[in-house]
């Protein structure tokens, strides 16, 4: 089905391609490289954050993947393509499918091109906001079986949801899910650095049109509830299961995340 798709607007930064520039990707334009070195300049944290949380999507997809027989991927917020997407590392498991999520029209553009089906599995996209679950749940049955178990991820997108709607939004969209299901979720936090963080969010939410907010672990914690977290529960990215053939000991980040399980009737 054809897709109408707004034009791309490369004069207002967006978080999906100022994170592509973090993570050294190509794909972002002046405005999100000038805002990317200025909440950087101010927390140099934030490359960190960014690359661990591409870690933690790593290792939590190899984990359901090879682990726990997950073989549908719901993937909101989907940032630009760039090495270890979802679709990479659960493609190398057989007969994957995954969906990518996302409401900005350079992000789509690029999914067409890149996010090509492998023979282990089918991969698509939809043009969709999480501040309309029932669109994401519509568009999603028609290339995901939500009557078989789904790994839902959601990495540093529900800051987008400023308010206390983010739990109902993330609630309908796992009470969607058939048991078994998954709930992949981090976003940013103030624990390690509180004054740089309180810092970026003031500068991000200045200089772009999507703004967001950091929560606590707790606040991040509520996102899972009725869940069976795996082990070891909600942590910084970084010491979700690190790989034990990384060099020295992880350093904790201002980023909080978990993997949990629905529980089966």
């Amino acid at each position: 089905m054809a897709e109408n798709h707004a034009p791309v607007d490369d004069s207002v930064p967006h978080s999906a391609r100022i994170w592509n520039y973090w993570l050294g990707g190509k794909d972002n334009y002046e405005p999100d490289r000038a805002v990317g070195d200025q909440i950087a300049a101010a927390h140099p944290q934030i490359v960190e954050i960014a690359r661990a949380q591409r870690g933690f999507l790593k290792r939590a997809v190899r984990c359901l993947a090879a682990e726990h027989g997950i073989r549908q991927f719901l993937d909101v917020g989907t940032v630009l393509p760039t090495a270890d997407n979802t679709h990479e590392v659960a493609q190398r498991r057989p007969r994957v499918a995954d969906l990518c999520v996302d409401h900005d029209p350079l992000v789509l553009a690029h999914a067409r091109a890149l996010l090509a089906s492998a023979p282990q599995g089918a991969t698509d996209y939809i043009d969709a906001d999480l501040h309309d679950p029932d669109a994401i749940l519509a568009r999603a049955a028609e290339t995901l079986d939500l009557s078989r178990p789904v790994a839902l991820v959601l990495l540093g997108i529900t800051a987008h949801l400023t308010d206390d709607t983010a739990y109902d939004i993330v609630g309908r969209l796992m009470a969607a899910l058939s048991p078994a299901s998954f709930l992949v979720l981090c976003d940013d936090t103030e624990v390690i650095r509180p004054a740089e963080m309180r810092e970026m969010i003031r500068q991000w939410n200045e200089a772009g049109e999507n703004p967001r907010s950091n929560r606590s672990p707790a606040q991040l914690a509520r996102f899972f509830d009725g869940l069976e977290m795996l082990e070891p529960g909600l942590v910084s990215v970084s010491l979700w299961r690190p790989d034990a053939a990384e060099v020295g000991a992880p350093t904790a980040v201002d980023d909080f995340g978990a993997v949990a399980r629905k529980p089966s009737l």
